[in-house]
């Protein structure tokens, strides 16, 4: 007979770190951050602006993804930096693979404000630099309020966590893998990158956790995740509801 348990796409140390980083964030930022949190969706009901490719764009997207996840933008110094400045030999990177840094964080200190720079390739997709912002962003909200220490190990996987605890990780699980088409005179063809630091498996489990903590049974905001993202979203929430359903009743009194 086929098992017709759901089957969760992440292993069981990744949802159980997961499950304690959210833990985490509860603690650090408290739990009505979470429950509360609007769903930040890539509609105009969220960025109406007209997107430019400059730090004009960056600065209106900046902008609104520092409301949407309770920072002061005045904090925060912004730049743009060339995709082979030096600057990613000296700051924290964003993306493991080799193409280098996404985007680059420098804490704020008592004699200067935090500075968030932004790679110039980075600007050619919005909703990728969305995500890029946010999971600058997110080392704002731990780093600098003094909620992490740097040197935790799983300081950048937090990172990318808390995005997806404050309502932005449509952008940032959509942003994990990346398929961009390049063509010119001689040749045409797909490229794929990553950014961050959960892979796309987790990043559906944790949007199920977020889901399922805030009573989200079949959320609509789903619609907006790609294929990969959607699936393991479908899985891990199945699984969610199969275990709450099998927690034994607490007796009355």
């Amino acid at each position: 007979m086929f098992s017709l348990r759901p089957k969760l796409p992440v292993s069981d140390d990744e949802r159980l770190w997961v499950d304690e980083g959210f833990r985490r964030l509860g603690h650090m930022l408290g739990s009505r951050r979470l429950l509360d949190a609007p769903i930040i969706l890539p509609t105009d009901e969220f960025f109406p602006d007209p997107y430019h490719k400059g730090l004009d764009g960056m600065r209106a997207l900046f902008g609104r993804v520092c409301k949407y996840m309770d920072v002061d933008p005045a904090r925060v110094d912004l730049e743009i930096i060339p995709d082979d400045s030096e600057l990613r030999e000296l700051l924290p990177a964003y993306d493991f693979s080799s193409s280098g840094a996404a985007g680059l964080h420098h804490g704020e200190s008592h004699r200067e404000r935090a500075l968030i720079a932004i790679k110039q390739s980075q600007l050619a997709d919005p909703l990728c630099l969305i995500a890029v912002l946010a999971h600058e962003l997110g080392h704002v909200v731990l780093l600098d309020d003094g909620r992490m220490d740097r040197d935790v190990p799983d300081m950048e996987p937090m990172t990318d966590l808390v995005t997806v605890f404050l309502g932005m990780g449509i952008f940032t699980a959509n942003a994990a893998r990346r398929f961009t088409q390049h063509q010119d005179n001689f040749k045409q063809g797909w490229s794929m990158s990553h950014l961050g630091y959960l892979p796309e498996p987790m990043f559906g489990y944790a949007l199920a956790l977020f889901a399922h903590e805030r009573g989200e049974m079949r959320p609509p905001w789903t619609g907006h995740l790609n294929t990969n993202i959607r699936t393991w979203f479908r899985q891990s929430a199945a699984w969610l509801q199969k275990q709450k359903n099998l927690e034994p009743v607490p007796p009355s009194r």
